[in-house]
């Protein structure tokens, strides 16, 4: 399994592009937003030989959708993404107003992620795993194999996502973390939403939302 990270739109995204030896793709948060980006997005594609066969995203805030309607138009791919984010598709012109950001008509999510329990293209298959807490629907998606990890905006390098947006929730995120992420291992590398990449074992020692838990400092769950 191979990965590439493209960085699009004013949040700075880490769109992902992941792919193996039969060339069959998915794009894991499309966040391209101009055409500009999707031309860099398109280029990568066609330069490497892919073949686009879904878009998938961990969670629907606007700023990790951006792209996937150029992806819809121009591959003719299924989008996927949980039941319970799609509310964030029907207010993202609103969320990205906020941030200044002009966001257009979402498209709807053909592909249910919360009855998904893998996604599968080529040879390979990527576990959905539940993390709610930044949003309701918030997945990672799991390739165990590479130890390969994209975590969305629930586990960044040494922090974590937000939780005062709508739908947010920090005992949910840090029990996605604690119960959910942790326990694949230390070696398991990840690739966060936002930011530089990083491993599980990095952030047990380091990510001082983690380490508060960990030692008793913090109890999540109040």
């Amino acid at each position: 399994m191979k990965t590439a990270c493209l960085q699009f739109n004013p949040i700075q995204e880490n769109t992902y592009v992941v792919w193996d030896d039969t060339k069959q793709c998915v794009i894991i948060d499309a966040g391209n937003s101009s055409p500009r980006e999707d031309a860099a997005l398109d280029n990568f594609i066609a330069g490497h030989g892919l073949e686009p066969v879904m878009a998938i995203n961990t969670h629907g805030h606007f700023d990790h959708t951006l792209g996937v309607g150029h992806l819809k138009e121009r591959y003719g791919i299924p989008f996927a993404l949980s039941g319970k984010d799609r509310f964030l598709l029907d207010n993202a012109s609103a969320s990205g107003s906020v941030f200044g950001v002009k966001v257009g008509t979402m498209p709807p999510a053909e592909i249910d992620l919360d009855g998904t329990p893998e996604i599968r293209f080529g040879r390979t298959t990527l576990r959905v795993i539940p993390t709610p807490g930044h949003t309701p629907g918030h997945v990672a998606f799991y390739e165990p194999q590479a130890k390969a990890l994209f975590t969305g905006d629930t586990l960044f390098r040494e922090s974590i996502g937000r939780t005062d947006l709508p739908g947010g929730d920090y005992s949910w995120i840090m029990r996605s973390i604690l119960d959910s992420l942790l326990p694949l291992g230390e070696e398991v590398h990840v690739y966060p939403g936002h930011g530089p990449e990083t491993t599980i074992g990095h952030e047990t020692l380091y990510n001082p939302f983690i380490v508060e838990v960990l030692n008793d400092e913090v109890n999540y769950k109040n």
